[in-house]
C-alpha cells in the first residue's frame, strides 16, 4: 500500500479528503470534490447518520456504494425539535438532572433565599467589649487614687481644711471617734503655750467637767495634742470644739511640725449674739493626714489670725468627712 490509500477494504472515512492536494493522492485517482461528490477518492461516499446512531467499539462496515435518494436532513428548522436528538439522561444509565438553587444575597426568609452575616449580634458583641473595658478602667482609676493617696500620706503632707461656707454637721462626731476607737482629748489633758489656761466659768463646754482653755486669743498661745495608736497611715478628720463670742476667729493648725495652708475656721456657726461666749459653743473640722503610731496636732494663734475663742475638745474621725 501507499499513503493515502489503505486498501480495498478501508473505510470511505479513512480516505484522505485533500488527498488530491498530494503528488501521491493525485497518483491513486484522488480528485477535488464537487457536488454531491464523495472526499475526493474514486468510490468515496458521503455517509451522513442521525446523532446517536454510530456504535463506537463495532467493527468498520464494508464500504457501500453511495446511498440512494436525497441525504436526510441532521438538523430541523431553527427552533424546532430535532428528530435525531435525543438528550443524555433519555438514554438507560444517563446521569439524572438536578437543579441547583441561586444564592440570592438579598434580605428576608423563604425557600431559595441565602441569610447575609449577622451585622446585629457582632454589633451587641462589640458594644459588650467596650462596656466591659469602661468598667474595668473605672474600677483601676478609683482603686489607683485610694492607693496613691495612700502612698503620699507622709508625715509632711500639708493638711487641708475643709470646713468654709456651711456649718458643720449636727451629727456626733465624737461618738464616731469612740466607735472607730480613735484617740480624743478635753481640754484640761492638752498641752498650753503661752498665755492659753483652763477655766469652767463659761457653760456649755462638752469636757469632762466643763473645763475649756481660755486665754487663746494671744499671739504665740496653742494647745498641742501628743497622740498615740493611730491605727494606719493614711487620711483622718480633727474636729475641734470651740465658743467665739458672737463674731468668727481663725487659728493656725500644724501637723507633726507642718504647718497647714488653711486656717482652723473658727466662725460663729452657733448664731451667738456678740459678747455671749456661753451661747457660742461649736465646732469645725479640718482634714489632715497622720502616720501610723505617734502624732502631734497643734492649734495656736500666730500673727494674722484673730483668735478669740475658747477650746474645750479636741478628737479624731477616720478619713476625710464633714
Amino acid at each position: 500500500m501507499t499513503s493515502g490509500n489503505n486498501g480495498a477494504n478501508t473505510p470511505p472515512e479513512d480516505d484522505d479528503p485533500f488527498g488530491y492536494l498530494y503528488a501521491d493522492g493525485q497518483a491513486n485517482g484522488a480528485q477535488p470534490p464537487s457536488g454531491g461528490g464523495g472526499y475526493g477518492y474514486p468510490g468515496s461516499v458521503n455517509r451522513v447518520r442521525a446523532v446517536g446512531q454510530r456504535q463506537y467499539g463495532q467493527p468498520a462496515p464494508a464500504p457501500a456504494s453511495a446511498p440512494q435518494g436525497p441525504i436526510p436532513q441532521q438538523q430541523g428548522a431553527y427552533g424546532q425539535p430535532n428528530a435525531h436528538y435525543a438528550a443524555p439522561e433519555t438514554f438507560p444509565g444517563g446521569a439524572p438532572t438536578t437543579q441547583q438553587t441561586a444564592y440570592s444575597g438579598g434580605s428576608g426568609s423563604g425557600a431559595g433565599r441565602g441569610r447575609g452575616p449577622n451585622t446585629k449580634g457582632l454589633l451587641i458583641g462589640a458594644i459588650a467589649v467596650v462596656a466591659a473595658v469602661v468598667i474595668g478602667i473605672s474600677v483601676a482609676m478609683l482603686g489607683g487614687d485610694d492607693d496613691k493617696g495612700d502612698k503620699t500620706d507622709d508625715a509632711g503632707s500639708t493638711p487641708t481644711q475643709s470646713q468654709e461656707s456651711t456649718a458643720p454637721s449636727p451629727s456626733n462626731s465624737n461618738s464616731q471617734a469612740a466607735e472607730e476607737n480613735l484617740p480624743t482629748i478635753d481640754a484640761k489633758a492638752l498641752a498650753l503655750g503661752g498665755s492659753a489656761a483652763t477655766a469652767s466659768e463659761v457653760k456649755g463646754a462638752q469636757a469632762d467637767g466643763g473645763v475649756y482653755v481660755t486665754g487663746f486669743n494671744q499671739v504665740g498661745s496653742s494647745v498641742t495634742w501628743s497622740m498615740n495608736g493611730i491605727p494606719k497611715k493614711g487620711k483622718y478628720t480633727v474636729f475641734v470644739g470651740y465658743s467665739v463670742p458672737g463674731k468668727d476667729q481663725n487659728a493656725t493648725l500644724t501637723v507633726n511640725g507642718t504647718p497647714a495652708s488653711t486656717p482652723v475656721d473658727l466662725k460663729n456657726w452657733a448664731g451667738g449674739p456678740e459678747g455671749d461666749y456661753e451661747k457660742g459653743w461649736t465646732k469645725t473640722y479640718n482634714w489632715i493626714q497622720l502616720n501610723k503610731g505617734t502624732n502631734t496636732i497643734k492649734v495656736s494663734c500666730e500673727q494674722g489670725n484673730q483668735c478669740d475663742a475658747l477650746i474645750d475638745q479636741m478628737w479624731l474621725v477616720k478619713g476625710w468627712v464633714e
